[in-house]
């Protein structure tokens, strides 16, 4: 049985990935260069070391400035969030959870601050009972440490909670930490390879959450 839901942050409630990606073209298209998106893919979901604006240099093979672009794409990335809503079917997701009494956490790659702001702004911060984020753990996803945190902290067994995800990362970390898992995929996420995930959804706004859960819970059962 499924007691309990957790959920990623970025490109899944609240859809940063794909304004993120747009704007970092749009930089790179100014200097006559590009970002493959599946160079941009090994960084959803994780904390990875990969610097954009390194690899524009290595590009057009000739110094950027750093501190330039990096406060214009921060001043235009958070003007475009700041109009965003959140993804269709979220906040039905989340009345019918809590209508159900199930426990409500999330767990993200990204820092408290980031998340906790947005969730606040969104009028969604006080549907989770738990949030677990980067500043919680040494190693983010695809490491399960934020899963196994999260689930802890809601005092449920892993088994017991289903775990929904936009990215590969963020799927293996569910795997690894013994939770079912269902992805919802963004425009930046959809080409990605999930694994053996219970299902997969374009939207929440496509299956009832009350559906999902019997299905999931028969996938289970065959298990």
């Amino acid at each position: 049985m499924i007691n309990g839901i957790i959920f990623d942050f970025d490109g899944l409630i609240f859809d940063t990935e794909t304004h993120q990606y747009q704007l970092l073209q749009e930089m790179f298209a100014e200097y006559n260069s590009e970002l493959p998106l599946g160079m941009w893919q090994n960084e959803v979901g994780t904390d990875g070391s990969f610097s954009p604006f390194h690899y524009m240099e290595q590009q057009i093979g000739k110094p950027v400035e750093h501190e330039l672009l990096n406060k214009q794409y921060k001043e235009r990335f958070l003007s475009v969030l700041s109009k965003e809503k959140p993804r269709d079917g979220v906040v039905e997701y989340l009345e019918t959870a809590k209508e159900m009494d199930l426990r409500i956490g999330l767990a993200s790659s990204s820092s408290y601050h980031w998340v906790s702001g947005h969730l606040k702004r969104l009028d969604l911060y006080d549907y989770f009972q738990c949030i677990r984020t980067s500043d919680h753990v040494e190693k983010v996803k695809p490491d399960p440490a934020l899963y196994l945190q999260a689930a802890e902290h809601l005092d449920l067994a892993p088994e017991t909670c289903l775990v929904f995800e936009d990215s590969a990362h963020g799927a293996t970390a569910a795997k690894r930490a013994g939770m079912s898992c269902v992805v919802v995929p963004n425009k930046i996420t959809s080409t990605m390879n999930f694994g053996h995930v219970e299902h997969r959804l374009d939207s929440m706004a496509d299956m009832p959450l009350k559906d999902l859960l019997d299905f999931v819970a028969t996938i289970k059962v065959k298990q």
